[in-house]
Parts: structure tokens; sequence; C-alpha cells
């Protein structure tokens, strides 16, 4: 998913018809040369040829440099330059092909030039760009006619000539502005906007350093061997180890790139957008400003650690964003939250439980939560020899504890949207729930395979089990998950995962080239693959449920298989273990109940239609220009919403007379995959004893 860090995505930006020369405005700036060219130089020939050699030789493909490589790092260096075609000619492109295959002997030669003198074509036509936006807006665009915008043309031919660009550019910022003007605004305001938009997102652009182009040049190397492998500049390198260290001073969000937005992935457990309930995944983050009254900066068409940069920030610090709410869709609204930054505590990320009771067959059954954020472990702690720790599995120790005290019947480990963590702990979370016996196995890159056992030969929880995933679950979490489902030791329920089943090592290249402030990048290479104890890679498939719940995302949008660099599933000989149960034998029937259920459930007909509309508006080809049309469709909408909400209600009221519901806390009350996953473990208490 780091890969999102390395991408460009241009928004098409305009500007005021009041505006000066956009040149002249930038030029107000003396530190900005709007002309200047950027050259590599001898340290960076020299970081290069470092990057190759340990590439070609370490990393776990083990695939040589050659003309078929160098064809995928030029497709990927014009894709993360200009991935909608709205920047370069066909004759720029013409130009470029006689470094299609050349890039692998300029790379071990250590010459940058080819990647630089493509940039240095790209920062010209990004100004030529900017001259035509100045002059097209200085009139009003006419919003009656039946004109349409395709967002998506990452697949169409390169424009011919200027005068073919200039119609892509003129039916974009149409749409992009009248996107503002359903929001409310006038066509002065409406100008305002598109002209920082593009204000802050040029002189962006002109400020880059000889080391910026590289690292997206390098980036383009290291994407053709997987998608985990990066190049991390100095400044790039500093943030990673914030991020890994848990320290990260923010509002609490993990974000990704969608289109020229940047978009909530998921909510960091005890930050600040969790404790707020502002932010949710799927929200679009299209405005950032500093404190109570700093300007709201435009960051649509940024970069993704561009964005990231503005979003950050000290301790107690405020942040405004403005938002467009998922549900909204394409004519959402923007509104403005206010977030206090604050450090995001390993205590924050903890596990966190609770207990909700299901009414099933004339008896109620309690069920323990547990929810997983990440499997977190204080390294720091654990290596000066402090006892209590703090760690996933130490967490949950004590969690199932008090459940025993409890006297629940089953247990729910929630890992929706954990991205992974440490290793360890999820081997030693996977020996709580069984006796002992292998848990993963890992094969390096010489084909070495080590097997990971449970080094608890006891089982802390032999009762009933179920595990909660989604398409955000990934690595550790697989690990786990997948070891659960193979021992048959609990059900595992919800979407497929993310299939991330690489092992990444960081090299620090002061190693080979050592600098004055000992800075000078970092490669992170992808060394090792994960195995599951049946020899099955989690690697591209990840985990798939026992019981599907239906994704917003399928595996063509989000996850390891929609990487066109992912490294292949494969199989390896399967460890010696012996399996808890057959759950098995249970399945069809849980399927089969389960299915019943959902039949005639609001909530999940609710969250259906809402998939269903999302996807419909991800895969639309095309948007209507015509200001009236759009407003039949958001009008449209918001009826279709109430309905849908009038109908839940309803449903929910005749459950709460029937008293025939899931007991959960507040926070969750809108939660259907967890009751539902309640119901099924429910179902499979009852089976067993039954």
């Amino acid at each position: 998913m780091k890969k999102f860090l390395f991408l460009l995505f241009f928004a098409i930006i305009v500007l005021s018809c009041r505006a000066q020369d956009p040149e002249a405005v930038i030029a107000k700036d003396h530190s900005i040369d709007t002309n200047k060219v950027l050259y590599p130089n001898e340290f960076l020939a020299r970081k290069n040829q470092i990057i190759t050699n340990l590439l070609t030789s370490y990393h776990y493909r083990k695939t040589p440099l050659n003309d078929s490589l160098s064809a995928l790092i030029y497709d990927n260096y014009l894709n993360a330059l200009d991935n909608n075609k709205l920047y370069f000619l066909k004759s720029d492109i013409e130009k470029f092909n006689q470094y299609k295959y050349q890039f692998d002997d300029a790379l071990k030669a250590g010459n940058l030039n080819p990647g630089f003198e493509i940039f240095n074509t790209y920062k010209k036509r990004l100004g030529e760009r900017i001259k035509y936006v100045n002059r097209l807006l200085k009139r009003k665009f006419d919003f009656t006619k039946n004109e349409f915008f395709t967002p998506v043309r990452k697949d169409s031919d390169w424009a011919a000539d200027s005068v073919k660009l200039n119609e892509l550019w003129r039916l974009r910022l149409k749409n992009d502005a009248l996107n503002l003007i359903l929001s409310g605004k006038d066509w002065e305001s409406t100008v305002d906007v598109l002209l920082k938009r593009y204000n802050n997102y040029y002189k962006i652009i002109l400020q880059y350093e000889p080391e910026d182009v590289f690292q997206l040049y390098m980036n383009s190397f290291t994407e053709v061997y997987d998608p985990h492998t990066d190049y991390f500049s100095p400044i790039t390198s500093d943030n990673f180890a914030i991020q890994m260290s848990l320290s990260l001073e923010g509002i609490g969000a993990s974000l990704r790139t969608e289109g020229d937005y940047t978009v909530v992935a998921s909510i960091i457990a005890g930050g600040p957008a969790a404790k707020s309930n502002l932010l949710h995944e799927g929200d679009r983050i299209v405005g950032v400003a500093q404190g109570k009254e700093g300007e709201m900066v435009d960051i649509i068409g940024w970069r993704l650690d561009d964005a990231i940069q503005l979003i950050r920030g000290k301790k107690g610090t405020i942040v405004r964003l403005n938002i467009l709410k998922k549900e909204d869709g394409i004519n959402a609204i923007p509104k403005e939250i206010s977030l206090v930054r604050d450090k995001i505590k390993l205590e924050e990320q903890a596990a966190k439980d609770e207990i909700i009771t299901v009414k099933q067959n004339g008896s109620v059954f309690k069920l323990g939560v547990i929810k997983l954020p990440s499997f977190y472990s204080d390294f720091a702690a654990a290596q000066k020899g402090i006892k209590d720790y703090k760690s996933t599995t130490e967490d949950v120790k004590k969690i199932l504890e008090r459940f025993k005290e409890e006297k629940i019947d089953g247990v729910i480990i929630d890992l929706r949207n954990n991205g992974g963590g440490s290793l360890q702990e999820a081997i030693q979370l996977t020996g709580l729930f069984i006796k002992d016996g292998p848990v993963v196995q890992v094969k390096n890159s010489m084909g070495a395979v080590e097997i990971d056992k449970d080094p608890d030969p006891g089982i802390l929880y032999d009762g009933p089990l179920a595990v909660l995933v989604n398409r955000f679950s990934a690595s550790a979490s697989e690990i786990f998950s997948a070891a659960i489902q193979d021992y048959g030791r609990g059900i595992i329920i919800g979407s497929d995962t993310y299939g991330k089943g690489t092992v990444q090592n960081v090299i620090d290249l002061s190693r080979f080239l050592p600098t004055s402030d000992g800075k000078t990048g970092e490669v992170k290479m992808t060394i090792a693959k994960f195995y599951r104890i049946t020899g099955s890679s989690t690697q591209l498939k990840g985990v798939r449920p026992d019981i599907t719940f239906p994704s917003n995302f399928d595996s063509t949008e989000f996850g390891e298989s929609s990487q066109p660099s992912a490294l292949p599933w494969d199989h390896i000989s399967p460890a010696n273990f012996t399996k808890y149960d057959e759950i098995q034998k249970y399945l069809p029937e849980l399927i089969k109940k389960h299915q019943e259920r959902i039949k005639t459930d609001p909530e999940y007909l609710s969250m259906i239609e809402d998939i269903k509309e999302s996807k419909e508006m991800r895969n639309k080809k095309e948007w209507s220009l015509n200001e009236q049309v759009r407003k039949d469709e958001k009008e449209k909408m918001e009826e279709k919403k109430k309905e849908l909400d009038k109908e839940k209600q309803n449903e929910a009221n005749l459950k709460l007379k029937n008293k025939d519901e899931v007991n959960i806390g507040e926070d969750d009350e809108k939660d259907f995959e967890l009751k539902e996953s309640g119901r099924i473990l429910t179902d499979y208490i009852l089976a067993k004893v039954g």
C-alpha cells in the first residue's frame, strides 16, 4: 500500500478570471524560478547504482534488469507523472519512446538523464496548461448545455495536439466548477477556489529539487519488482520511521488516493478522528486549514505525501478539514470539521473489548468481542526487560480472563481494518487459542523455509470462536486468521482479506554512501513470503472467509491483486499439524441460516444498496455537465436514502417491540457485520450442543 505514496494524481486546476498571469503570481515569490530546469548530480547517480545492485541481487523476485523490465519502468514513470494523460502530447511520448528499452542500461550505468528529461518536459507542459486555464476561466461556463465529462482516461490515447488537449481540459475544468456551484458557491467564489487550488499545487511542483524527481524515478523502478518495495528519500525515510513508531502526531487516520482525491482509508483507534466521530472511512478530504482562522487550502489533485504533510502537525494544534462525506457521492457538499491533533499512543492502539448479547431460540447468549486495530508490541520496553510491557497478546490475555469471569458463551476477534504489525504477536496470539503447533511458514529469497510455532504449549481459551475480517485486514491479520481457519479453531467471517503475504526489510543507504548528516535514504525491499501451515501462500489471494459478507471493493480495485507487480500466489509443502475441530461440517447449516436472515434484514439490504451505489459512482464512465441534470440526480439520491432510512427505522422499531435483537454498545449500533457475526457464532454454539 505504500506505493500510493509515490504515485502522482494531478488535479485539473483552474484560474480566476480576475487573476494575473499565474506565472506572474508565482514569480512574486522570488525564491521560485518558473524556468528552472532540474539536473541529476553525481551523488544521485551513485545512489542509483547502489539501489540497482540491491534490487537485482537481493530482492525475493530475483528478476534480472533487462529490456522487459525497462518497458515496465517506462510505463510506471509516465503513469506517475501523468496517469490521466492530460499533460503530455502524443509527440512527447513518441520522443520519449527512444528510452523505453534503455532504462535498464541507464540504471546500471547510473545515468539519470532520461528520467530528468521526461520530468522537465512534464513541468513545461504543466506551465502551458496553466496559461490556457487562465484564459479559459475569463468567461463563465454555460451549464445548460448537454455536455459530458469522462473522469478516467488512463486507457485513452494521448492527445494528438494542443487543440485536443485544450478540449479535454475545458470539460474537466467545467466539471470542477460545476461541483463547486452545486455546493452553493457563486461563480466568483468558484474561480477563487480553483485559482488557489492551482497556485498551491503549481508552487509545489516548481519547488521540486533533484531529490524529489529522483524519488519518483526510483519508485517507478522499484515498483516493477513488487508494490511493497520502495525507495525512501531522507525526508520520506523520517516520515516512515515516525509512522512505524506509532508516535505520529496528527488526526489519526490512514489515507490513500482515489483519482484526484485524498480519501480516508481507515480510522486509527484512539486518535482524534476516532474520538470525534466526525471523520470516517471513505470520506474525501478536499481542504486543509491550520488553526481556528487559517486559510483553507484546497488539496484536490495533490500528491498523497504532500497532503499528509499539511494535515500532520504538532500535538495540541488545531487542523480544520473540508470533507465530502462518502455516503453523499459525487454531488456531496463540503463540510468543515475541526480536530485537535494528538500523538497516537501505543495505549490507544490497544485491544478493546465489549460484551454483546444475542437472543436466539428463547435463550440469551453472551459473546465477548475483542477489537484489534493492529498487532502491536512495545519493543523498547521488551528490550529493557520490563516484565509487563504493552503487547497485543498480553492485553488479549487479560481480556480473556475477564471474559471467563463473565461466563461468556463465545468470542469474536474483530480484525477489520487491521493492517498488520508484529509477526511475533500474531504467532503468540494464535497460541492463546490452540494448544501447540506451527502457525506460519516463511520462505526466503534463497528458498529456505522456516516454520514459526506457537511458543506456549497451553491454551487459554478453547470455547467457540469467530474472527471478523475485511478487505483492509492485511499481513499479520491474515497470518492469524489463516491459522485459526486451518486448525478449524474458529469461523472466519467477512470479506476477502488484502492478500499481503510478503516480508520486507529496510536497508539504510548510508551504509554504502555515507553523508555528513548520516541521511542518504532507505530502501524497503521484499525478502521473503508467508505461507499458511497448509502450504498455501497468503500472497495475492489473502484469506477467504468461511461465511462471506459483501465488500465495497473487489479484487481489481483494492488489495494485493489490484497491483500489477504483485508477487504471485504459490504453494509449498504443508507443515505437520493436527486440526482442532472440523468446522466445515457445520458450515452448510450456518450459511443457510445466515442467508435466510439477510433476505429481509433492512440493515443488510441498506448496506447492499450503499455498496451498489458506491460502485456505480466509481465505475461511472461519464458525468453530465448540465447543472439541472446533476441537481436532479442529487435529489433522487437523497430521496432514495430517506426511504431506506425510514424502512430501516421501522424494522428496528419492530425488532425492539418483539425484543428480538442483538444488543451491542451504542458506538456499534449501526454495525450490521458485528451483529450478524454474533448471530452466526450463536448458530454455531447451538449446532455444536445440538
